[in-house]
């Protein structure tokens, strides 16, 4: 009896993987709202209220945005009052880059809506646009809770 109770589970489980599994290897059989959903901007809650604070701490801290998000002098130092505001990249990307290799303002975050940053931060560097950023940008994968806290002090720039 606790075999076929055990072998019963084992493919209800099996069952609801494979289905699972199936439903995920054949993105083709979504619907057409379907995919317009998965490509829409998340919905940023009604009120989408963050602590600035452990924004900056995040923002300057953990994914140091202004390392790429900033003006360098001569010398490669941050130029203190274009922090945050755009600027060549640091880096050399190791392909031909048929594109201007510079990081744009998010000081304000000029040109998103709450809900369009916060799918740029927790769904993996989307653009508001759809697709994904240009490398070398991070993709991120920031919680609801932590994307909130650092677009509410990229506001405050």
């Amino acid at each position: 009896m606790t075999g076929v109770c055990g072998w019963v589970r084992a493919a209800v489980c099996a069952g609801v993987t494979v289905a699972a599994g199936a439903a995920w290897l054949a993105p083709a059989a979504l619907s057409a709202q379907q995919k317009d959903a998965a490509t829409a901007p998340a919905a940023a809650p009604a009120e989408l209220r963050g602590n600035a604070a452990r924004g900056r701490y995040l923002v300057e801290r953990v994914a140091m945005c202004g390392e790429c998000h900033s003006t360098r002098d001569q010398a490669g130092v941050i130029i203190p009052e274009t922090r945050l505001h755009g600027g060549a990249l640091p880096v050399q990307v190791p392909w031909p880059a048929d594109w201007p290799l510079i990081a744009p303002r998010i000081a304000g975050l000029p040109g998103y809506s709450d809900a369009e940053a916060l799918r740029l931060l927790t769904e993996g560097a989307m653009k508001r646009i759809g697709g994904r950023a240009r490398a070398p940008m991070p993709r991120f994968r920031m919680t609801t809770e932590d994307a909130a806290d650092v677009i509410a002090f990229l506001r405050t720039q």
